[in-house]
């Protein structure tokens, strides 16, 4: 019989996560696997399977947190501008606050492994279309509401936004606060 685990596997992938997130899946080795988490190499590949299996554990969680976000901050009371709005300058800013810049997981993955791994790209897609159907029903919302025009296809304006968001975490690790706020602003005038 086997030693029992002397640790929270959720609480493990977690810090897995940042240690991805802020390396990326390539420069992240055993060992800071290892460092991230306080479990042996060993311990780790025999409860998680290999480095890529524990990767995909951690962008699970990702996109588990990333979708619980955007629901929760997407649903509160406001007009959908200003709850996009908001959602864009939390992200935005947390980027730009934390101790490195380091951007999106899911941004940076695709990146990384977008061509070479096809189910790196899947899950960064299911993620992508996740938060894409939480900015449709923000807008559907908006219209129904009438502070957004209805002539607006919330579907089209979501897959615009998105693809503003991407570019938005990848460009915070170089740009200005003062200049993603604009690019913010101009990627909502539409609405």
């Amino acid at each position: 019989m086997g030693r029992p685990k002397s640790f929270e596997p959720d609480v493990v992938i977690a810090q897995a996560m940042e240690a991805f997130w802020t390396k990326g899946y390539a420069e992240t080795s055993p060992v800071d696997l290892a460092e991230a988490t306080g479990v042996a190499k060993g311990s780790l590949y025999h409860s998680f399977g290999s480095k890529r299996q524990l990767f995909g554990k951690a962008l699970d969680l990702y996109d588990r947190m990333q979708s619980e976000r955007a629901e929760e901050f997407l649903s509160r009371p406001g007009t959908a501008k200003e709850l996009i709005r908001a959602y864009f300058v939390l992200l935005v800013d947390a980027d730009l606050d934390g101790p490195v810049r380091r951007g999106c997981l899911a941004q940076n993955t695709i990146g990384e492994l977008g061509g070479r791994d096809p189910e790196a790209a899947r899950v960064v897609h299911r993620m992508e279309e996740g938060v894409i159907e939480v900015l449709a029903a923000c807008i559907a919302q908006g219209q129904r509401d009438g502070d957004v025009a209805r002539n607006v296809d919330a579907r089209a304006q979501a897959l615009f936004l998105q693809n503003t968001l991407a570019g938005l975490r990848v460009m915070a690790k170089t740009f200005d606060r003062p200049a993603l706020h604009r690019i913010i602003d101009t990627a909502l005038a539409g609405l």
